[in-house]
């Protein structure tokens, strides 16, 4: 029987298979510390450090177990790194005969069906979509398995692809003529029938644990379930847990009642009013806000007459389109399925009104768990510029998320930042898992000897209208000291956009001729591929880039964080659930806000260094973090850098990178 020192010492299996591997302590610990949790069926919590090979350190024992295993992760791009990378390179040092495989959301395979309704209806005006259209017609007949990411000629971005798949709300499921060829149906028994899946945080909460019939039946089968970048289950549980009425999903239930209406039900005129009157409300009712985008909790609207008004039409819109299909709904499956859709909105904009949120139900794991209580939650609203969400969000996970855990499997929750100076309290408590084991193993890396962090002097208050403008000038003689290669990440699209427009002003006054990219330019792929292939460019972006970025060598030098991430005390669910903690005679600052800013911190500091040859100099330019008293907590969450405020250091420093760079030249030349 392969054991994990057979796997992980030195001229083991993975020194064998994998050029350049090395035994590191903390991954072969980690690895002990998950093989004891999935042989206990204990609930883990790990935070391994970058570079400790954490994925290495949790598939090996996973597939040594022999069971059936599911893994989650953050994002659908490091699925695809597990599956197509990580995963098989495992598999093979292994010599384990598992099977995997991969699932995505619905929304990410072709749909045959409405991909030849659309292509029937012709209802695309710019050649550009037509031409797009039909290049996934295409790739439809020739592909396996019916990825939109395997589809190259066509950008994910394209709006094509909202015609081209289906969504759980307008899938016809088994009564759709195309069942049989079906490329989710065909991922969903490939999933049942591997030893690994791989899936995604919401395709776990929404399709894996309860809600989707067809996926609902991994869960049960399965031994361990690993959460990689677990850090960000609290958010992603909120939204499973909460309900939302989205203005896109109400003007898509519009859009396909009439199509099905005109298929279906031509006779019948008071469909398609039915289904205009409602697109019509939709857009009254983001009409109401104007320019603005506001988030607001329910309580704030209770004197706008406009809203309120808007609310109602919409209301009664929604209610008289239900009506109308289920009058017609035994003529067609697509008119069956439009009915419950909007039986089903109509039922939740009913519950946002009246402040109500109904309990989950239990997961489908055999066992019966019943929650006779609602959830206590708050109800929000969102604009944004072109449409609003109704939000229904807990205020508390921690009890619904462990009451839905059950001891017939292990839980692995790991991440680089989950706890806060080796304290996972915030997390444990955030997530309901207070019985779990908890471990924390350091980074690898050489901080000291390969990183700097500097908080300038002199910045006025980070509330203030001029401190944008003061975060650039302290970032620029830093920026030609690296030369460009530099990440300048903000807290707000406001400050970025504004450090752009800076940035593109004083740099060509400095001499600075490198390229300056910015967020919303392009995918976050198409820019990460500029980034790297560009000598000496410069990223400016939001928070969307504090984390999944993995930029190694040269090539990133320098990471600018403008604030310590707070989240905005506007906001409707932080302000609810601080108020709630507050009441309760706790702490909210101390117990939520800063646990929380400092593990964001955390991620996006992690961008600078990423493997063992890096150097950078990571610059936080608030004040707060030496300033006050909390913010040394929040510094030392942080890996151990050394750490300056005096400019000189960090020239001494790039002048000791520079040195390092030749040397290594030097070397590999001989």
């Amino acid at each position: 029987m392969t054991t994990l020192d057979d796997v992980f010492n030195e001229g083991g299996l993975f020194a064998q298979a994998i050029p350049g591997y090395r035994p590191r302590a903390q991954q072969i610990e980690m690895a002990r510390a998950v093989g004891r949790a999935i042989d206990t069926k204990t609930p883990l919590i790990v935070e391994a450090g970058t570079g400790t090979g954490k994925t290495y350190a949790y598939l090996v024992p996973a597939l040594l177990s022999g069971g059936k295993v599911i893994v989650s992760t953050g994002t659908k791009t490091l699925q695809d790194q597990l599956f197509h990378r990580d995963l098989p390179r495992v598999r093979a040092a292994l010599k384990a005969p598992v099977t995997i495989a991969l699932l995505k959301g619905r929304a990410n395979y072709v749909c045959q069906y409405h991909l030849e309704r659309s292509l029937a209806e012709g209802r695309f005006a710019r050649k550009e979509d037509v031409a797009h259209l039909h290049e996934i017609a295409r790739f439809a007949k020739t592909s396996r398995d019916g990825d939109k990411s395997g589809c190259a000629k066509v950008p994910e971005s394209s709006p094509v692809w909202a015609s081209a798949v289906s969504t759980r709300d307008n899938c016809l499921g088994s009564d759709c003529p195309n069942y049989q060829d079906c490329f989710v149906m065909k991922a969903r028994r490939e999933a049942l029938d591997a030893d690994v899946v791989v899936v995604n945080h919401h395709l776990f909460f929404a399709d894996v644990w309860l809600k989707d019939e067809g996926a609902g039946e991994l869960l049960p089968r399965c031994n361990t379930v690993i959460f990689d970048e677990a850090h960000q289950l609290p958010e992603v549980a909120s939204l499973f847990f909460g309900e939302t009425v989205a203005s896109g999903a109400l003007l898509e239930l519009a859009r396909d009642s009439r199509a099905e209406a005109l298929a279906a039900a031509k006779d019948f005129v008071h469909l398609p009013a039915a289904a205009s009157a409602l697109d019509k409300a939709v857009r009254d009712l983001r009409l109401v806000f104007g320019q603005e985008t506001p988030r607001l909790p329910q309580h704030a609207l209770a004197e706008r007459i406009d809203f309120l008004d808007a609310l109602g039409n919409l209301d009664d819109a929604l209610a008289e389109l239900a009506e109308r299909l289920a009058d017609q709904a035994e003529r067609s499956e697509g008119l069956d399925a439009c009915r419950r859709r909007a039986q089903e909105q109509s039922a939740v904009l009913r519950r946002w009104r009246a402040g109500l949120i109904p309990a989950p139900a239990a997961p489908k794991t055999g066992a019966e768990v019943k929650e006779e209580n609602p959830a206590e939650a708050v109800f929000w609203l969102e604009v944004s510029p072109h449409g609003f969400q109704l939000n229904a969000t807990p205020l508390d996970i921690a009890r619904l998320f462990a009451r839905q855990l059950n001891q017939e499997r292990a839980w692995i929750f790991t991440s680089a930042t989950l706890a806060m100076n080796g304290n996972f309290k915030h997390y444990a408590h955030e997530m309901g898992l207070w019985d779990a084991e908890h471990a924390a193993w350091e980074s690898p890396f050489a901080y000291k000897e390969q990183a700097l962090l500097y908080v300038p002097q002199g910045l006025p208050e980070p509330n203030s209208r001029e401190y944008t403008a003061a975060v650039v000038e302290a970032a620029l003689p830093l920026i030609k000291l690296s030369q460009g290669r530099a990440f300048l990440l903000f807290t707000s699209l406001r400050a970025m956009r504004e450090a752009y427009d800076l940035l593109n002003a004083r740099m060509p006054a400095m001499g600075m001729k490198y390229p300056l990219l910015l967020q919303g330019e392009g995918t976050r792929t198409e820019l990460l591929d500029r980034f790297r292939t560009q000598a000496n460019a410069i990223l400016v972006a939001s928070q969307t880039f504090w984390e999944g970025i993995d930029v190694k060598g040269e090539q990133l030098q320098l990471v600018v964080i403008d604030k310590l991430p707070f989240a905005p005390p506007d906001d409707p669910v932080l302000a609810a659930r601080v108020d709630k903690i507050n009441r309760a005679g706790r702490n909210a600052f101390m117990e939520y806000q800063l646990p929380r800013a400092a593990i964001t911190l955390k991620q996006g500091a992690g961008r600078l260094i990423r493997d063992e040859q890096d150097f950078g100099v990571l610059m936080i330019a608030d004040p707060r973090l030496v300033e006050k008293p909390y913010g040394k907590q929040i510094w030392k969450a942080l890996p151990p850098m050394l750490r300056t405020r005096e400019l000189n250091v960090v020239e001494r420093f790039f002048a000791h990178i520079g040195r390092v760079a030749e040397n290594t030249e030097a070397q590999s030349a001989e």
